[in-house]
């Protein structure tokens, strides 16, 4: 059993190989443009690593630098194929992109890791921060206020819960 699992890993180790010599000599005489295609590595590199996880499913740590990486390399594919200056708006994904990785982590870790708080920490503020670019981020403080009022109900509501149940019952005397 491990001859072909060695035998496979040969094949796959000879294949990327091959794969990544033709790209480097297409690179070379000019049939693709080094300049727009490198993030395509930071992308390869984060499939990698999904695919280690998937090979072991108890790695779930993986899934955070393949998520950067992911994230980060379809980022900087698009801003060099398009236009470099986009990153002044699109620079909150280098903090959305370590918020998937935990949300990912928090989904296919053990249960109850509580890795859904950074999660949600991050991409909160990562979309605060897209929305700044938004003609709609004047508003945002609204939703501060709807959470403050939920905040402020959810907890009369658990005082009225609680007085109901601490009430004397004089059936039993």
């Amino acid at each position: 059993m491990t001859e072909q699992k060695n035998k496979r890993s040969d094949s796959i180790l000879g294949i990327l190989l091959i794969l990544f010599g033709f790209f480097l000599l297409s690179a070379q005489f000019g049939w693709i443009s080094w300049e727009n295609i490198w993030p395509v590595f930071l992308i390869v590199g984060g499939i990698m690593f999904y695919l280690g996880f998937l090979a072991n499913r108890n790695n779930y740590g993986l899934l955070m630098p393949g998520s950067i990486l992911t994230v980060i390399g379809v980022l900087f594919l698009y801003t060099s194929a398009h236009n470099w200056h986009q990153m002044e708006v699109l620079w909150p994904t280098f903090i959305l992109a370590p918020g998937i990785g935990f949300v990912l982590m928090y989904i296919f870790g053990p249960k109850g890791n509580g890795l859904w708080i950074p999660a949600g920490i991050l991409i909160i503020i990562a979309l605060v921060f897209y929305a700044q670019f938004s003609c709609f981020f004047r508003y945002w403080p609204v939703i501060l206020i709807i959470i403050g009022i939920f905040i402020i109900f959810n907890g009369m509501d658990k005082k009225s819960k609680s007085k109901s149940k601490d009430t004397i019952d004089f059936t039993d005397t």
